[in-house]
C-alpha cells in the first residue's frame, strides 16, 4: 500500500489496490457482522434470562395465591354454614312462637278434620322447607366452587394452547429467516458472478 503525505496541509492519503480495498471491506464487513451478531445474541440471552427470572418469581407466588384461594373458600363455606345455622335457629323460634300462639285454635278446628292441618304437620312441612333451603345454599356454594375451578382449568388449557402456538409461530419465523438468509446469499453470489464475468 502506497502512502502520499501532504505535510503542509496535514493530510495523509493511503493508496491501495482494488484487491486490498475489497479485502479490507470484506474483513470490516465480516467483523461488523460478527459484532452485530454478538450484540444481538447478548440481548436475546439477557431477554431469556429476564423471562426465566420473571417465571421463577411467579412460581414462588403460587403458594401464596393457593393459600388465598383456600382461605376464601373456607371463609365462604363457614359463612354459608353460619347463615344456614342462623336461618334454621330463627325458623325454629318462629315455628315455636306460632305454634304456641295458634295451637289451641288449630287444635279446636282440626279435632274433627283430618290431621293434615295439625301444628305438628305444619311444623314438619316448614322444617322440610327450611332443610331444603339450607341444602340449596350448600349446593350453590359447591357449584360456585366448581365454576371457579372450571374457569381456572380453562385458563390453564388456554395458556398451554398459547404456549404451543407461540412455539409454532417462533418455528415459522426461524424458518422464514433462514429462507431469507439463504436467498440473500444466493442472490449475492449470483450478483458477484455477474460482476466478475
Amino acid at each position: 500500500m502506497a502512502r502520499i503525505i501532504y505535510p503542509n496541509y496535514g493530510i495523509t492519503i493511503n493508496m491501495s489496490s482494488k484487491k486490498e480495498q475489497e479485502s479490507n471491506i470484506t474483513t470490516s464487513s465480516s467483523q461488523l457482522k460478527k459484532d452485530q451478531q454478538e450484540v444481538i445474541d447478548k440481548a436475546l440471552d439477557q431477554t431469556r434470562e429476564d423471562i426465566r427470572k420473571s417465571v421463577d418469581e411467579a412460581k414462588r407466588e403460587i403458594p401464596r395465591y393457593t393459600r388465598a384461594i383456600n382461605e376464601y373458600q373456607e371463609q365462604t363455606i363457614e359463612a354459608t354454614r353460619e347463615l344456614a345455622d342462623n336461618f334454621v335457629v330463627s325458623q325454629k323460634e318462629i315455628i315455636n312462637s306460632f305454634q304456641s300462639a295458634w295451637a289451641p285454635y288449630i287444635e279446636n278446628y282440626t279435632r274433627n278434620v283430618n290431621t293434615y292441618l295439625s301444628p305438628g304437620r305444619i311444623s314438619e312441612v316448614y322444617t322440610n322447607t327450611t332443610r331444603s333451603y339450607a341444602d340449596n345454599i350448600f349446593t350453590v356454594t359447591r357449584l360456585t366452587n366448581n365454576v371457579i375451578f372450571g374457569y381456572a382449568e380453562a385458563v390453564k388449557n388456554s395458556l398451554q394452547q398459547v404456549k404451543n402456538n407461540a412455539k409454532e409461530l417462533s418455528r415459522i419465523g426461524v424458518n422464514a429467516a433462514k429462507t431469507f438468509e439463504q436467498t440473500s446469499k444466493e442472490n449475492s453470489r449470483l450478483a458477484q458472478d455477474i460482476v466478475t464475468k
